[in-house]
């Protein structure tokens, strides 16, 4: 019984730890480039608990993710600026629209395993500068890399990815299936940091939290 109490007294210290080290720690080790170049701005958006990409649209970008539209996203309109993308649990990106909806049972999903969905979303103009908002330059090759690893995220039907029916939070954003599986410790924001590496950006080891994800950003990029 005292080494059951033993590991519920240390657990949240060891998180704590890993968690600062995974902010303070750089991945990649070392920059593999200069950052801050190029002329594709990317926006990372936050709340407490969770991260997007925010892609800004062009032709390039619109003819890549076609399939939007064909779901009834307006992505082809002329006053969207950009893309949102995000990872995450399907039970509780689905099942909770808004705190007040909050369940049991989502929650437990998203701390234990759940399937993976993408949420798309549409935007106009973002203002910067913006607590919630960073910005970061990257160059063509990387942000070539970035729809890349975005495109990847989704997972392929007989007919290109997969459209939930029925979901989403408005008139103007969809989910789809996605790759992969969700938990606590591998979930949105460790996703979004994966995407930014891929942009050439440098992440902290390990960013559960967005907090910690934006740290490490303002430390190393």
């Amino acid at each position: 019984m005292r080494r059951f109490w033993r590991f519920l007294v240390g657990l949240p210290v060891a998180l704590a730890l890993a968690a600062a080290l995974g902010t303070l720690v750089p991945r990649p080790l070392w920059p593999a480039g200069a950052a801050g170049e190029g002329s594709r701005r990317i926006l990372v958006l936050s709340n407490p608990i969770h991260t997007d990409i925010a892609i800004p649209v062009d032709e390039e970008v619109r003819r890549r993710f076609h399939f939007l539209t064909d779901a009834g996203i307006p992505a082809d309109v002329p006053e969207v600026r950009y893309i949102v993308f995000g990872w995450g649990g399907r039970a509780f990106y689905l099942e909770t629209p808004t705190w007040s909806e909050l369940k049991a049972v989502p929650v437990l999903k998203a701390l234990t395993l759940d399937a993976s969905v993408m949420h798309v979303d549409v935007a106009g103009a973002i203002s910067e500068p913006h607590p919630d908002v960073a910005g970061f330059d990257i160059d063509d090759d990387r942000f070539s890399a970035l729809l890349d690893y975005i495109a990847a995220s989704f997972r392929q039907g007989p007919n290109g990815p997969m459209a939930i029916d029925n979901t989403g939070y408005s008139r103007f954003d969809r989910f789809y299936e996605a790759n992969g599986h969700f938990n606590a410790l591998v979930g949105c924001n460790t996703w979004t940091a994966a995407a930014l590496r891929t942009a050439g950006l440098r992440t902290g080891w390990w960013n559960p939290l967005p907090v910690s994800l934006g740290w490490s950003m303002r430390l190393y990029d």
